[in-house]
């Protein structure tokens, strides 16, 4: 059976592709066990790259070569494709290159929406995709639009992320060896040391002459305190001594002790009498 001519085969000539800036590099078509006029030929092959190239769609490349997309990739695992396979992914990178440079357009001067009335058309309008521009400019100047954020890693971007990821894993790990050392201790004892003196000197660029004189004077007074083993507790004067006094309790009075009643102490004390009360008649009484 003869294959038809399909005039979606128009396709644009290789020299107007290299000079717009792409360039395809030369490649070996994968050899065929079968020669048919139909299938996928040399020439084909190479129409299906150059279209690839244009559209970056491998199935608007197969319609362009009057192919199927299930021969396309069955085409790409056979033997001998390594350089198919090579010059495929050179034609999808400048596929996406053209495909930036529709959406820039796009971004740019906008695309043309119907505008209908009551289900009739009634004209056109140019609409602008703002968030589109945006994209555009974060993707092509991510150090002005992307807060510096890359638009995307590479092979070697991330490979060299990972190098780095190595590098600060190993230098976090040796951190957290240091500080478990008395070397590290010391080193952030003097690092203190370092910045307290530092603020020292600061602080007295800052003073007048007069102020610091008092300075000097108030420390030479607390050093004799510290050497003379002051006790703010045991100063009369202090008010930390007056106000521990005032606080402090009352002493209670003594009690006298008790008096020695006279009389043999082994003598039983004598009961108390009872006491008067009203006498209750009884049968022995004359009186009944």
């Amino acid at each position: 059976m003869t294959r038809r001519t399909d005039n979606r085969e128009t396709r644009l000539p290789l020299d107007e592709i290299v000079a717009g800036g792409g360039e395809l590099p030369a490649f070996t078509p994968v050899p065929r066990k079968c020669r048919r006029h139909d299938g996928w030929t040399e020439a084909r092959q190479r129409r299906f790259i150059e279209a690839l190239a244009d559209t970056g769609s491998v199935d608007a490349a197969c319609r362009a070569v009057n192919m199927s997309t299930v021969g396309a990739y069955h085409l790409r695992r056979q033997p001998g494709a390594e350089s198919f396979r090579k010059a495929w992914e050179a034609a999808l990178d400048l596929g996406v290159r053209r495909i930036e440079d529709v959406a820039m357009q796009r971004a740019l001067h906008g695309v043309e929406v119907p505008v209908y009335s009551y289900g009739k058309l009634v004209g056109t309008r140019r609409s602008y995709n703002d968030r589109l521009l945006m994209f555009m400019l974060r993707n092509r100047a991510p150090g002005r639009f992307a807060e510096g954020k890359a638009k995307g890693l590479n092979a070697i971007g991330k490979m060299e992320l990972e190098r780095l990821k190595k590098q600060w894993r190993a230098e976090w790990e040796e951190e957290k060896r240091r500080e478990g050392t008395y070397e590290h201790e010391d080193e952030v004892l003097a690092s203190i040391d370092r910045k307290l003196g530092q603020m020292r000197e600061r602080r007295l660029f800052h003073m007048s002459p007069r102020t610091r004189a008092l300075l000097e004077a108030y420390e030479a007074a607390h050093r004799e305190d510290e050497a003379n083993g002051y006790n703010p507790y045991e100063d009369p004067e202090h008010p930390a001594y007056i106000e521990r006094n005032a606080q402090a309790p009352t002493p209670l009075p003594e009690l006298p002790p008790p008096a020695e009643e006279a009389g043999d102490e082994n003598s039983e004390a004598e009961p108390p009498p009872p006491e008067a009360g009203p006498r209750i008649r009884t049968l022995k009484d004359g009186d009944w």
